[in-house]
């Protein structure tokens, strides 16, 4: 028989769409197929899967991938799958998952060149964003940090197309201990600020973006705490070409992410033996 939105595990997944119930069962729902794919492969336990009857037809793959990794798959009616959802069009595919973050110092562990910080960011589709954004440009690790919204959010998941699976997340109440640790960690602290003293495309740039780096984003509508930019060692503004107002949060983001990337890559193709010590191979 098909679950129903009254059957008992049904309703204790609904508990999930809130962030209280989240914290408390460690777990959250993915819905949708690409993020139950990344889910499967990704570093974070699924213990269940819902599926209506049309979903397990339109995605055996998915269905046949979960039993082989001992997953237990349970069919439920379309309006049992429409609770689970917080989208207009539920997709009939949602998995209950164990949440992904994990401690700053585990996030920022070994050399990291490349983090993403988000200082107060509540929309979930910017943190979804930006989290994509950092997965494509390689960064090592996304830091939640101060009252920013929970990357678990379904709107966050979506938004990053599965990306939450790929780097670690970690989060973190206090923004000043967050940055600190990536401080500790040999990372130079930029934060994006229009009115910053630094322009991105400036010659003077060029080796600050070369440094092991974490960028730090601020709320879209209220910017960066002034303590969290006074912590920073350059505030960092993308010049605006055009007669545009502003650039949103994540397409700002993602234009940072990859200077530093870009920068990166420029200055390791430029070693050559020759210039590397005594003249030793680059190892």
């Amino acid at each position: 028989m098909l679950g129903t939105e009254r059957t008992p595990r049904v309703v204790a997944a609904r508990k999930l769409l809130r962030r209280a119930g989240r914290d408390k069962a460690r777990r959250f729902l993915v819905e949708g197929a690409q993020a139950v794919r990344e889910a499967l492969h990704g570093g974070s336990r699924m213990y269940e899967l819902f599926v209506t009857p049309d979903a397990a037809q339109r995605h055996p793959e998915l269905v046949d991938a979960a039993r082989g990794a001992g997953v237990p798959v349970s069919e439920i009616t379309d309006k049992a799958a429409a609770g689970l959802s917080d989208t207009v069009t539920p997709q009939g595919l949602v998995a209950v998952c164990s949440l992904l973050d994990v401690p700053v110092a585990t996030a920022l562990r070994g050399t990291p060149a490349l983090v993403a910080v988000l200082a107060g960011v509540t929309d979930p589709g910017n943190a979804g964003t930006v989290v994509r954004a950092a997965d494509a440009a390689g960064a090592d690790a996304v830091l939640l940090a101060g009252d920013t919204v929970d990357p678990h959010n379904g709107k966050a998941v979506r938004a990053s197309t599965g990306s939450v699976f790929h780097l670690p997340l970690a989060r973190d109440r206090d923004p000043l201990a967050a940055l600190q640790a990536c401080r500790d960690a040999g990372l130079t602290l930029l934060a994006a600020d229009g009115h910053g003293e630094l322009d991105l495309h400036a010659p003077a740039a060029a080796a600050v973006l070369a440094r092991p780096t974490a960028w730090i984003f601020g709320s879209e509508a209220h910017g960066l705490p002034a303590s969290v930019a006074d912590a920073a060692d350059h505030r960092v503004r993308v010049p605006l070409y055009g007669r545009a107002e502003s650039l949103n949060l994540a397409t700002a983001a993602a234009i940072c992410l990859y200077a530093s990337a870009a920068a990166r890559r420029t200055t390791i193709s430029h070693i050559s033996p020759a210039h590397e010590g005594e003249g030793q191979p680059v190892r």
